[in-house]
């Protein structure tokens, strides 16, 4: 029987690899499948590994409806066995009801693949369906580090390497840390995003704040709302 997986982790902990290496297994095998992404760190309609491996995908974007997809192919004459579905966390809630239905009704495997929340630590709406109603959530093994050597359990959005907690849910930034910029850069900002653990996350302190010297806080006599 069709299964309805979701495989999930922070960054850096080999998702699209993942991705590629299921399609890969499946194809091998002889089954036919179809890969998607949306808003890949290469660029529109690819899934790219932080390898340097890649694959030319379909891009989902809000309009985009899995269930028409999928019936058009088939009733094309068209076989389709799976579906990769690569960076889930930008789909929309409707999009993985659509996933589910595709699993349930015409008995095609799907594979998702995404992180669950965001720079806030707050759940996407997409990655939170997909808890909902995914058959079975595998944790991806291969642990992504923060600065500090403990394992990084979130994702923090970075402006010239200080993390911010306020801003649009989705905003396009690179996925390396800042090394070596000024706290008062005068160039333009720039957006990236790091894996922290929780503690540093809570404080607040990239690997750049670290870098600058910044002390850590006390466990008492703070308040929590405050950055570290």
């Amino acid at each position: 029987m069709a299964e309805f997986v979701f495989f999930t982790g922070p960054m850096d902990c080999g998702k699209s690899t993942l991705a590629l290496q299921l399609d890969y297994t499946h194809a091998v095998s002889g089954r036919s499948g179809r890969l998607f992404t949306s808003q890949d760190r290469a660029g529109e309609a690819t899934i790219s590994s932080r390898l340097g491996l890649e694959r030319p995908a379909i891009e989902v974007t809000t309009e985009f409806d899995f269930w028409a997809f999928v019936v058009g192919q088939l009733t094309a004459g068209l076989r389709v066995d799976y579906l990769i579905c690569d960076e889930t966390q930008f789909y929309t809630p409707a999009q993985v009801d659509q996933l589910a239905a595709i699993v349930d009704e015409l008995d095609i495997d799907v594979f998702a693949v995404g992180i669950l929340t965001d720079f806030r630590s707050r759940l996407f709406p997409g990655a939170q369906r997909m808890v909902e109603l995914a058959d079975r959530i595998e944790v991806l093994q291969v642990r992504a580090l923060c600065w500090c050597g403990r394992r990084a359990t979130h994702n923090a959005r970075t402006v010239d390497g200080v993390m911010v907690v306020e801003g649009d849910q989705v905003v396009v930034g690179d996925t390396h840390p800042v090394d070596g910029m000024a706290l008062d850069a005068a160039e333009p900002a720039v957006i990236a995003y790091e894996v922290l653990c929780r503690r540093h996350h809570r404080h607040r302190i990239t690997r750049l704040v670290a870098q600058a010297g910044a002390a850590e806080p006390l466990p008492f006599g703070r308040d929590e709302d405050e950055p570290g």
